[in-house]
């Protein structure tokens, strides 16, 4: 188990995920169907019938997408935010898995769409080759990048805390990464003008 992984499996980690951006409440929700509509309009051919995500805290994604999207998956490392989502009587049709994204519990090319939304940053950058790599192999058709960027590695302090939380241009260690991925579009989301945070994102097609 990495170290960033163990704290965000713990009772601290959950504390600490568990803040304002992260509540399900109903301007959260409208910042986030703004911010998916974005991405979606640009997955139409297919559609995407399937989704998986990595890391799904509390949730607050998957009750967005259930509005588009039936076939609702997810893996969450930390017990209790897991707790949470099986609580929500707006995720009872998610698929939750209690893993994290090094090993994900799917068969190749199982899922439409595979995404992270601040997950990417709290993985070191020793790590996150595997995880990438495991993200790629289960998706069918997109795989979505929703994290914070920076054009060189760097890593920042959380909350006073180091060795939780690193930036890079994610979507650059995407394509390197995986040369037959096409990158169909992508943007920032801009809390200033009413997305849900200050975070980059890419959409990707799998060939």
């Amino acid at each position: 188990m990495t170290t960033q992984l163990e704290f965000w499996k713990s009772k601290v980690g959950f504390e600490y995920s568990f803040r304002d951006k992260n509540r399900i409440t109903q301007e959260n929700i409208q910042k986030l169907h703004r911010d998916w509509g974005k991405i979606l309009v640009h997955a139409l051919n297919p559609y995407p019938q399937s989704v998986l995500e990595v890391g799904c805290n509390i949730g607050r994604n998957l009750i967005v997408l259930g509005n588009y999207i039936d076939d609702l998956h997810a893996v969450e490392p930390n017990a209790e935010a897991c707790q949470a989502v099986r609580k929500n009587k707006n995720l009872e049709q998610v698929t939750l898995t209690e893993s994290d994204g090094f090993t994900l519990p799917y068969p190749d090319n199982s899922m439409d769409m595979v995404f992270t939304s601040g997950v990417l940053i709290h993985i070191a950058p020793n790590d996150l080759d595997q995880m990438i790599r495991e993200i790629y192999r289960v998706s069918k058709h997109y795989i979505v990048c929703i994290e914070y960027f920076s054009h060189e590695p760097q890593e920042v302090s959380y909350h006073g805390k180091n060795g939780l939380l690193f930036k890079r241009d994610f979507g650059g260690l995407y394509l390197d990464t995986f040369p037959s991925l096409r990158a169909l579009d992508y943007g920032f989301f801009w809390q200033r003008f009413d997305s849900s945070d200050n975070s980059h994102w890419w959409l990707f097609e799998k060939n």
